[in-house]
């Protein structure tokens, strides 16, 4: 291992080393990437928080090692995690994740060579808390993650390839997730939804149903926290959860069909254009409030590097969790309507008071979670508009 150059990073209370590389890719000779560093934060967090809920120990397995950056902040910097067990194919990554144990003094951290799926078949009910943050894509992993996730455990999903979830690239996402995508103004948060309907379906083979805990999509990447149970039952009902999002393109209107296949409509309701559909995906809550709020709690103990940023991306999650699915994107409903946008700021008063919700969400600056209809919200505009231009 002579042959790199060393690099040295501190994150959090936890400090690690790995070979340099010119830039983030599966080919550089151990996988670490900084701009995650506020997915590990809070993922910390969330784990803190399952653990405390638990009110136990709590065993848990980072399937993608890499630098063991991941693994070791989770042994070092969460309370009451009894063993962290490292995964990941790599000669090189190992010895860099057991030198970087070694380095913050840690003991029951183990480090194992297998392949990610092998090694969750391996160990069956083993880990409480189940890490899939890989090069791209989950969904390979996610069958495995539900023969062995225990009752009672929390997954956390990272998936990074965002063009296909988000209907930049249709027959990926089909091929990998089962489900088809639709690019509208609110494709990230379709792109959540098919992800969790994904992991929902898979698991719902092994009798086990999910409860979303968060979920956000920030930069490159989307993120669940999703806690595991198991009953026949309750994952039937909880599969009521799936369905499908229908777009018109023209007047912008969106309706919601829930059943995996039950009959969806095809022609828009209020102009009678073609409807365009996405889906399977996941039509339930993709927040917990009160979960989220324990996250904002527990930062307050915490030493993460990105809590101005986090606490604003939990706060954010916090507010839109009881929200309607999808939102408003009010710039492209001007473009649409061929008038200037109003401030966003006027656009919520307008709508609180007609008696409407109205939120801002994560997903886009310019987003409005409303549970008006699209005429609603057009009328509103037009309105603002003109008290504007006069």
């Amino acid at each position: 291992m002579d042959e790199y150059k060393i690099k040295c990073i501190e994150e959090g209370l936890t400090k690690i080393e790995f070979p340099e590389f010119d830039k983030i890719s599966s080919d550089a000779p151990v996988f670490y990437n900084p701009h995650m560093e506020l997915n590990r934060d809070l993922s910390i967090l969330a784990i803190q928080v399952f653990q405390k809920e638990q009110e136990r120990e709590i065993d848990i397995c980072d399937l993608f090692g890499g630098s063991g950056i991941r693994g070791i902040r989770y042994k070092n910097e969460i309370d009451g995690v009894n063993e962290v067990s490292i995964n990941d194919i790599s000669d090189v990554a190992n010895h860099y994740e057991r030198h970087n144990i070694e380095l913050n003094n840690l003991d029951d951290v183990n480090v194992y060579q297998h392949d990610a799926s092998m090694f969750l078949r391996m160990k069956r009910g083993k880990f409480d808390v189940i890490d899939i943050d890989p090069f791209g894509t989950p969904s390979p992993f996610l069958d495995s993650a539900g023969y062995c996730a225990r009752r009672d455990s929390l997954l956390c999903v990272t998936a990074t390839d965002t063009s296909a979830l988000c209907g930049t690239y249709q027959e990926p996402c089909i091929r990998k997730y089962n489900s088809k995508p639709y690019k509208s103004e609110y494709c990230h948060e379709t792109g959540i939804r098919i992800l969790a309907g994904f992991v929902a379906l898979t698991l719902a083979k092994y009798q086990k149903y999910i409860e979303i805990k968060m979920s956000h999509s920030t930069e490159h990447y989307m993120r669940l926290y999703i806690e595991v149970n198991k009953g026949s039952k309750k994952t039937d009902e909880t599969l009521n959860n799936i369905g499908y999002i229908s777009h018109c393109k023209h007047c912008l209107h969106r309706q919601l069909s829930y059943g995996l296949a039950s009959p969806i409509e095809d022609t828009c309701p209020i102009c009678g254009e073609r409807l365009t559909q996405a889906g399977p995906l996941w039509l339930g809550p993709i927040q917990n409030k009160e979960f989220i709020e324990k996250m904002i709690r527990e930062s307050e103990n915490k030493k993460i590097n990105s809590e101005k940023q986090a606490l604003k991306l939990l706060n954010s999650c916090l507010i839109e969790s009881e929200a309607p699915a999808t939102f408003y994107d009010v710039h492209t409903i001007c473009k649409s309507l061929k008038i200037s946008a109003p401030k966003l700021e006027l656009v919520f008063t307008e709508l609180k008071n007609q008696g409407f919700t109205a939120v801002k969400t994560h997903y886009n600056p310019l987003g409005i979670k409303s549970d008006a209809t699209i005429e609603d919200v057009k009328k509103i505009l037009i309105k603002l508009s003109k008290l504007h231009s006069n």
